[in-house]
C-alpha cells in the first residue's frame, strides 16, 4: 500500500512518521496497524496518535529462542520474501532510494497482476 525507503542509519521507528503521514492521506479507512516489538513504546504511540486515528498492536513472541509463527508478522515477512524473488531487489545495490521504491512497487504490481489473472478452477 505504501513504501518508504530511508538511509541505513535511520532506525525504522524513527522513519515511520513519513510512512504513516503518507498512508493516512491515501488510506483513511485503515483502523489498526500491526507492528513488531521494535515499534513499541511511548515514542511510537505518540507518532501514531499524531499522524492518524489508528490503533497500534504489537505482535510479540511469547517464548524466546523458539520459532513460532506470529500470524500478523508472518504476513509482512512473507511479503518481503515475495518481493525478494525479483533479482533487482534481492540485494541492496541501488544508489537512490527512489529507485528502490519504484522497484518495490513494480514487484508488488507484478504479484497482484499474477493473482488477478490466475485461472480460477472453481468458476
Amino acid at each position: 500500500m505504501n513504501v518508504v525507503v530511508h538511509r541505513a542509519n535511520v532506525q525504522d521507528r524513527d522513519g515511520i512518521r513519513r510512512l504513516l503521514r503518507n498512508a493516512g492521506r491515501r488510506f483513511p479507512s485503515i483502523k489498526k496497524i500491526f507492528a513488531d516489538a521494535a515499534y513499541q513504546g511511548p515514542k511510537m504511540a505518540k507518532v501514531v496518535a499524531d499522524t492518524g486515528t489508528w490503533q497500534i498492536e504489537i505482535a510479540k513472541r511469547t517464548e524466546l529462542h523458539k520459532f513460532l509463527v506470529i500470524p500478523k508478522r508472518w504476513i509482512v515477512e512473507r511479503t518481503f520474501a515475495w518481493i525478494s524473488r525479483n533479482r533487482r531487489l534481492a540485494r541492496d545495490f541501488e544508489r537512490y532510494t527512489r529507485t528502490v521504491v519504484a522497484f518495490v512497487r513494480l514487484a508488488m504490481i507484478r504479484i497482484m497482476l499474477r493473482r488477478l489473472t490466475r485461472l480460477n478452477p472453481c468458476s
